[in-house]
């Protein structure tokens, strides 16, 4: 499947909604997600990815979708993911921060 390489958050959430398979990888830094996280989410910083891509091979068909805190690294990430090869990956437009706003008030803002 051609996926754009951003998704929006309320599409991130309809796929939630309906119980839709997707690995969600927060790939900021182990401080941040003591911070504020998205339930279900799985921390792979941004600063592992290339130690980590082997943890991530089960999941290389998958849809996988990504985010950070404004959505600037996990486009990065997104677009290191499809050239190594896990062509369904997307960055999540606008980050935990913007999660916060529209989904979820209790995921603190910082």
């Amino acid at each position: 499947m051609n996926r754009p390489l951003e998704i929006e958050i309320s599409e991130v959430v309809s796929l939630q909604s309906n119980g839709e398979p997707f690995y969600f990888i927060d790939c900021r830094e182990a401080d941040e997600y003591e911070t504020a996280s998205i339930p279900g989410t799985t921390l792979v910083p941004m600063s592992e990815l290339r130690d980590r891509l082997s943890d991530l091979e089960p999941h290389r068909q998958s849809h996988i979708v990504v985010h950070c805190h404004h959505g600037g690294r996990s486009l990065a990430v997104a677009k290191a993911l499809r050239q190594a090869g896990f062509p369904d990956a997307q960055s999540m437009a606008g980050g935990i921060d913007a999660w916060s706003i529209e989904v979820d008030s209790n995921i603190p803002r910082y």
